[in-house]
């Protein structure tokens, strides 16, 4: 009986079929490597583009991509809000303007001091309508120098002047998110060498001061004082309208006890003081050399998935380890999907990003090397957003503004973020799978300067495109 009730629980709980991803790499065109991806819109033909592994990619219409550039590994945003996105490489510390889509230019960056990143975002820190860049300073292991961190402010689009550099931690991946809904973007900055992860909270004016231990946010156990950790994804994994963490970690077995392995912290919302409750690993089984994560919602039932990747093949002990494709089942539950959806023994790898490239409803995703293409999911609905400005009050490609759908039994939220994981961007356009929802819905759209506007009945089964205006 006990036998029998085990078998029913599993069945229950099991993820409804689906037609398996397909590898569509070599036939679009592409030859990746596998470091890290950003998906942007570099032409502003309503089709996302590709920079993996240091090159840019055109997607022609979802047919194909095209080598553009060589541009290093980059975050990308509109700094100078010219209307075409721009790219910050954070491996080589360049900014190349984008010329209209047609190429790419050099600019001037200030005179910085050495460094050497593992990733960056951008973020309009102090509210000027003019995205920032945060970069995350990493290490020289041999030589035991910590690099610093900096922070760029932008010069209404004129340039950049340094405004802040420290060099305390051993930054690895940085993201930004308003997880208080405060109006101002704060910084999640995920720490190595098992050194505690800062949550730095703006006060909007570019000034922050960290809040991790107070808000338990430090994503470790009681015997050390942080972990390995290398990135980390801001998402509302339980759809109750707060942005939740997932904190990605690298953990050696260790003498002391088990090294901090990574952890989903739930936002408890206004009513808990935007606190972080620790909930653990949720079902993201142990592997020794995890890397970078990237929430997505794969098969559009509103709830966001959870890409990870691993640094090593073999890990300690000849263990093998390999990227997992999990499955968010809600509550906190996640299970293994990766053999199902045909992605199983990808190779290790920084590279994890998401995006409906050929604009058919459903998300796909780049990781180690690879284009995998989504076969969608059926008798499900969805709907994109994406968020513009024409405004000097928020910034030309909407970084830091979120967007929330009020369905019956849960909030879906999604935010527009310049920097996920580590070094890893995802789409500007958000997905919001829908599940059996094909009614119109209505959406709150909380601008970066806090304005909120409310969109009623919007059709399913498109893209919605939403200009902010005062």
């Amino acid at each position: 009986m006990n036998l029998l009730a085990a078998l029913l629980a599993t069945l229950a709980c099991a993820v409804p079929a689906q037609p398996q991803f397909q590898d569509k790499t070599a036939a679009l065109g592409l030859a990746l490597g596998t470091d890290q991806a950003c998906w942007v819109d570099l032409d502003n033909d309503g089709f996302t583009d590709l920079c993996a592994s240091g090159t840019a990619w055109r997607n022609e219409r979802g047919q194909k991509f095209t080598k553009i550039a060589e541009v290093g590994l980059v975050v990308a945003a509109d700094f100078d809000n010219d209307g075409f996105a721009d790219l910050f490489s954070w491996s080589q510390l360049k900014l190349w303007h984008n010329e209209q889509g047609k190429g790419f230019k050099e600019a001037p960056l200030p005179t910085l001091p050495a460094c050497v990143s593992r990733g960056a975002c951008w973020g309009d820190f102090n509210g000027d309508g003019f995205v920032d860049i945060f970069v995350g300073g990493y290490e020289d292991w041999d030589k035991n120098i910590t690099y610093p961190s900096l922070l760029l402010l932008n010069q209404k689009g004129k340039g950049f002047t340094l405004a802040w550099s420290d060099n305390k931690y051993r930054a690895r991946g940085v993201t930004a998110c308003d997880y208080d809904r405060s109006g101002s973007l704060d910084l999640y900055v995920s720490n190595y060498r098992l050194q505690p992860n800062r949550l730095w909270r703006n006060d909007g004016k570019a000034h922050f001061i960290d809040i991790a231990p107070e808000l338990q946010a430090i994503a470790t156990t009681p015997s050390f004082e942080g972990g390995h950790s290398i990135g980390a994804s801001w998402a509302d994994f339980d759809n109750d309208g707060h942005f939740d963490l997932f904190a990605g970690n690298f953990a050696h077995v260790d003498s002391r006890g088990d090294q901090p392995k990574s952890r989903f912290l739930r936002n408890l919302g206004p009513t808990g003081g935007y606190h972080f409750d620790d909930k653990g690993e949720c079902g993201v089984f142990y592997q020794e050399s995890y890397a970078t994560p990237a929430a997505g919602d794969y098969d559009n039932d509103g709830n966001l998935d959870l890409l990870f990747t691993t640094v090593y093949g073999v890990a300690s002990f000849s263990r093998p380890n390999f990227p997992v494709l999990y499955h968010n089942q809600g509550n906190f539950h996640f299970t293994d999907t990766t053999a199902a959806l045909g992605v199983s023994n990808l190779p290790p790898t920084y590279q994890a990003a998401w995006a409906d490239f050929d604009n058919d409803g459903d998300l796909d995703f780049v990781c180690g090397g690879k284009l995998f293409v989504n076969p969608g999911t059926p008798n499900t609905h969805w709907l994109e957003v994406h968020l513009s400005s024409d405004s000097k009050r928020v910034n030309r490609s909407a970084i830091g503004a979120q967007v929330r759908i009020k369905l019956k039994d849960r909030t879906l939220t999604r935010q527009v973020e310049a920097g996920t994981g580590e070094g890893n961007q995802n789409d500007l356009t958000l997905h919001f799978g829908l599940g059996a929802e094909k009614s119109p819905v209505s959406l709150e759209v909380l601008w970066p300067d806090g304005k909120v506007q409310t969109i009623k009945r919007v059709k399913t089964d498109r893209l919605l495109k939403v200009t902010y205006k005062p």
